[in-house]
């Protein structure tokens, strides 16, 4: 158990996590959404908020009840027992360096739009980018939630403005309506893409300890978040349709039509800061998820050190490490964004599906229509994700059988141990 005094408050809390699901996806997602599904982007964002919600109650009652740094891995843990659990956290620590090179090329998508940057010279600056994190972290989580609370505002307050700057005419339905019907195929399709705007929920849990009141404030500040922005979501991706343009990164292109420009300017620092705070809060809640299992001999003791202000600061550091070697090896590689979203979305799917099974173990009998409704939730999006599954069943593939043949090891040296000791 994470051991430090909380410092977060309940509007804290829900500013965090709100910054954390709008994050490298605000004003990217809607335009990838609209890409395959056309009109049914807006329904695949909506049917997904609604069926969020259910997930997002599921674990701010299993963190209020349970907080813990391991987060998931400590619910599945309880429920299920220690190679579970800990399966769930190792595939969590693999996929983060994995969801980071998508979180920074989305987030670059903006830079370019100010600066023109490629090559080696933008792979630098990425690097850069992910030292000034461990910079911010090494004070803590709560410096970085009072400054992403203040985001959050400034995102709604732009998307509000930008649909007040839209007055709907007759002509805009007639641009609605040229989309076509939605087809349920395209809009499974784009509800796997979408899936990512909601990468975050479980991160929240493996912040608990850090929450002044989390059996109070867990909760409602994970519901307020998860409902504001599933509305900005459907909110941009209306304002998409509505509203055509040409330029690379859409909703630039409709601020300026709406506000005569400055979309570059107001759109890129608002995604850039955005996208740079989802890697941030991965990155902490990693970090002590990695801290966790140090503890109880998971991982190396070399990472069982904090700093003053309570954070994992050797953990921080590696996992930071590995992420930069990883958007290294994925520029030469030449990965394609989609892929790399695809591939992440489909561990989360398990986890959120263990999450909720636990939850049904470890949570009172009320909550199980809820956590049946997060069970089918997450069962639709595997089928929708359809072929990139694979990558997160490779994933316990390598990892389950590591997990148990380290526990028969240590119970061997354990039962070894004990005729040495009577003698």
């Amino acid at each position: 158990m994470n051991s430090n005094s909380g410092t977060i408050g309940r509007w804290q809390g829900a500013g965090l996590m709100a910054t954390t699901l709008l994050g490298t996806g605000v004003f990217i997602l809607p335009q990838m959404t609209i890409d395959k599904a056309q009109s049914g982007a807006l329904v695949a964002w909506i049917l997904l908020t609604l069926a969020i919600i259910p997930v997002a109650l599921v674990f701010g009652r299993l963190a209020s009840v349970f907080p813990h740094a391991a987060g998931p891995a400590y619910f599945v843990e309880k429920a299920f027992g220690r190679t579970a659990g800990r399966t769930i956290g190792l595939i969590f620590l693999l996929v983060v360096p994995m969801g980071a090179p998508a979180a920074i090329l989305m987030t670059f998508q903006f830079v370019n739009a100010l600066v023109p940057i490629s090559g080696w010279s933008k792979v630098a600056v990425e690097v850069l980018v992910i030292f000034g994190l461990f910079l911010i972290n090494l004070r803590g989580i709560q410096v970085s939630a009072k400054l992403q609370f203040g985001l959050t505002l400034c995102i709604v307050a732009v998307v509000v403005v930008l649909f007040g700057a839209n007055s709907f005419q007759p002509d805009q339905l007639t641009i609605l309506a040229s989309h076509g019907m939605p087809e349920m195929p395209t809009v499974m399709i784009a509800a796997g893409i979408a899936f990512w705007s909601f990468l975050g929920i479980e991160a929240m849990t493996h912040l608990a300890d850090d929450f002044r009141r989390p059996q109070q404030d867990m909760i409602p500040a994970m519901m307020m978040g998860t409902v504001l922005v599933g509305v900005i979501y459907v909110a941009c991706t209306l304002l998409l349709l509505l509203v055509p343009t040409d330029k690379s990164v859409a909703m630039i292109g409709v601020f300026d039509q709406l506000l005569g420009g400055y979309g570059a300017q107001v759109i890129g620092i608002l995604g850039i800061a955005s996208g740079l705070a989802t890697v941030n809060v991965y990155a902490a809640s990693a970090a002590r998820l990695v801290w966790s299992f140090s503890c109880e001999g998971i991982l190396p003791r070399f990472f069982a050190v904090k700093n003053a202000h309570g954070v994992p600061i050797r953990a921080l550091a590696a996992l930071l490490s590995v992420m930069a070697s990883v958007i290294v090896l994925t520029y030469i590689s030449g990965q394609e964004l989609e892929h790399l979203i695809a591939w992440s979305n489909s561990v989360f799917v398990v986890i959120y599906l263990m999450a909720m099974l636990a939850a049904a173990k470890l949570l009172p009998r009320h909550n199980w229509p809820l956590v049946a409704l997060g069970c089918v939730f997450c069962v639709v999006l595997a089928f929708a994700l359809g072929a990139s599954m694979s990558y997160v069943l490779v994933l316990i593939l390598v990892v389950a059988p590591f997990l148990w043949w380290q526990k028969s090891h240590i119970i061997r040296k354990q039962s070894l141990a004990i005729p040495e000791s009577l003698l």
